[in-house]
């Protein structure tokens, strides 16, 4: 096989209360990845969408994703990268990691399955260090793994699978730009120690609620005491948003990724529904640009559609 076409999906993470470690993967929308065998050793990237991103193979994060693979083969093996994104770059539900992972699998699949799901994301990650200075996995892990994924670490680099109950997801994305550097700049150095408790509480109870599909104790577990507080600052109208869904009978809403866009989960697919118009009705009269997205939480991650 000399070519292969995957679907890259969206991601939430940090989850509320799962601040860099917990995070799920959308049904859609998804980035698409077309990965091709190229006779010469190297990376060509080609971009079929108007964000501008660059196509310098060391500048964008497919490219530096793909070179951490290629140098772990030791290989003076080529490939070309064709990316349509349809997640939008910064968007806050995981842009970069979609292309980071996108290109891997696809370029695993032609290589034959040569590296298992983790080896993955360790390549992967490079990308998520280009885009945001860090290597962190939480939107890593669930576009590989699919589901419902925690990182419990990423030196080494350990990522977990979470069984949980059929889930729905509304999702709206402000066009506004939030930096990922600027909304790590303003969290707390110091976390007071009944306050890092509860957190790891909520967080505990939450992994709990996916495994017993508990609802109840998943919606009382999705309370962030340490970044929301902070971060909601950035995104205009945060609590009409939370309340609005909440009211409409979301299991809980918060904050995806460092932003701007806003999650809320739901048992099914027409609440999910419902709760995306009531989100809908809060943005409609803020002159702001926005996008609202309903799926279910995804039990795959990146998909090999066809050669």
């Amino acid at each position: 096989m000399d070519s292969v076409r995957v679907h890259s999906p969206a991601t939430v993470s940090n989850v509320v209360c799962g601040f860099d470690c917990l995070g799920f993967a959308l049904s859609e929308p998804f980035d698409e990845v077309v990965v091709r065998r190229i006779e010469e050793p190297a990376v060509r990237i080609i971009h079929l969408d108007d964000y501008g991103l660059p196509t310098e193979p060391e500048k964008n994060v497919a490219g530096v994703a793909l070179f951490a693979m290629l140098d772990a083969l030791k290989t003076s093996q080529g490939f070309e990268v064709e990316i349509t994104k349809n997640i939008k770059p910064g968007s806050g539900i995981g842009s970069s990691s979609a292309s980071s992972c996108g290109v891997v699998v696809a370029a695993n699949h032609l290589l034959g399955g040569r590296f298992h799901r983790r080896e993955l994301a360790e390549f992967a990650m490079e990308g998520e260090k280009l885009a945001s200075g860090a290597r962190h996995a939480d939107n890593i892990a669930p576009c590989i793994y699919g589901g419902f994924t925690l990182v419990r670490s990423t030196d080494p680099l350990e990522i977990v699978s979470l069984d949980h109950p059929p889930l729905f997801a509304a999702i709206i994305h402000p066009q506004i730009e939030i930096k990922t550097s600027a909304a790590r700049a303003i969290l707390p150095a110091d976390v007071p120690l009944a306050a890092a408790i509860k957190q790891w509480s909520n967080l505990g109870s939450m992994v709990a609620a996916l495994q017993k599909g508990d609802t109840g104790l998943m919606c009382r577990s999705m309370e962030d005491v340490i970044v929301e507080p902070v971060r909601k600052s950035l995104i205009p109208k945060f609590d009409d948003l939370k309340s609005a869904a909440m009211e409409a009978g979301s299991i809980g809403c918060g904050i995806s990724g460092s932003g701007p866009s806003v999650f809320a989960i739901s048992n099914d697919l027409s609440n999910a529904q419902e709760v995306g118009e009531a989100m809908r009705r809060v943005y409609a009269v803020t002159g702001i640009d926005f996008n609202v997205y309903v799926s279910a939480i995804a039990s795959q991650g990146v998909a090999v559609m066809a050669a």
